[in-house]
């Protein structure tokens, strides 16, 4: 989450007018995050978000992402449910881009997970990919391995001003990950970036996953190479290490669901490469691109370079399972 687009009176004025939330007492930007536009509006009774859709997400892929939230929503998966207004619509416009209300989700996110933490994501992720497959939904992951290669040319020129021969290094690896990339392991509906902020507990206790506008169809066990590089690396001595720990707390309660098949086990290291070099591609896009004027915390690309940098010299799923 993240502010690029500035809202006043008349845009609040225009949404108290449109939804049946009764009148709004207070909005704020919410700073967090780096693809869309995120206030969080407050009225007597309730806390409510706004979400303005900047340039990377698609017109076309906002009605899939309402769908989702709401049939999540359904079968008792906690996540923002999307907001109808008096119309039974759940988009409008503000300054010509689209936008949707969402409900609040209690809680917070943290800034590091225990081991008890980590199994509880994992077996709530599981139980996430079981309800998705509930759903008649599709979505194309646009982020997945064949455009990566279309992303990195549009930074090769820059990218060795974050480390040298950082060009090179991500070709090659992308080049070795295509060639070793999974063909036939199950699928469906992911949610693409469950990084520690959109993961929120509440006194304790698991309450629920967030922004949920990168979610597409691709494996399920991708979505698990992304939690192991987003949740289960602690920085040492200036450098980011796998704890083991933690990721083989993640696999169990993930595990604890929906068992793994040999296949995916046997992929898991070749998708933790994926889903790093995809990371290390997006962030440095984001560092080298994003307008200085933009109310954003910017998230360091070299963190997926060690990330990377550690898959690359591990191969088997003993190596994130004990």
């Amino acid at each position: 989450m993240a502010v690029y687009t500035k809202i006043n009176r008349r845009e609040i004025k225009y949404i108290e007018n449109n939804f049946n939330i009764g009148k709004i007492r207070s909005f704020s930007g919410i700073k967090k995050g780096i693809e869309n536009t995120n206030y969080l509006i407050k009225t007597k009774n309730k806390k409510i978000i706004l979400t303005i859709f900047e340039k990377r997400v698609q017109k076309k892929d906002l009605p899939f992402f309402m769908n989702l939230m709401f049939g999540l929503s359904k079968y008792k998966i906690r996540c923002p449910e999307p907001v109808k207004n008096k119309k039974g619509k759940y988009l409008f416009k503000i300054k010509n881009k689209s936008a949707c209300l969402v409900s609040f989700l209690q809680g917070k996110d943290k800034n590091n997970l225990n081991y008890r933490e980590c199994f509880i994501v994992g077996k709530n992720v599981a139980q996430l990919h079981l309800a998705s497959k509930k759903l008649n939904l599709y979505r194309k992951n646009d982020l997945s391995v064949n455009s990566w290669g279309s992303l990195l040319k549009k930074i090769d020129k820059r990218i060795n001003k974050l480390s040298r021969n950082l060009k090179n290094l991500m070709k090659n690896d992308l080049a070795d990950i295509r060639k070793k990339w999974p063909k036939k392991i199950p699928k469906g509906i992911i949610h693409s970036d469950l990084f520690i902020d959109n993961i929120f507990f509440n006194k304790g206790k698991f309450y629920g996953f967030i922004d949920f506008y990168f979610s597409a169809n691709d494996f399920l066990a991708y979505e698990l190479a992304t939690c192991i590089n987003a949740l289960c690396f602690n920085k040492k001595n200036k450098y980011f290490v796998l704890n083991k720990r933690k990721s083989s707390q993640l696999l169990k309660g993930y595990q604890s669901i929906r068992k793994l098949s040999l296949k995916e086990k046997s992929n898991l290291n070749t998708l933790c490469r994926g889903s790093a070099l995809r990371y290390l591609l997006t962030r440095s896009y984001d560092y080298l691109n994003t307008p200085k004027n933009a109310i954003i915390k910017i998230k360091d690309p070299m963190e997926y370079l060690d990330k990377l940098n550690f898959h690359r010299n591990v191969s088997s799923f003993k190596d994130y399972s004990s």
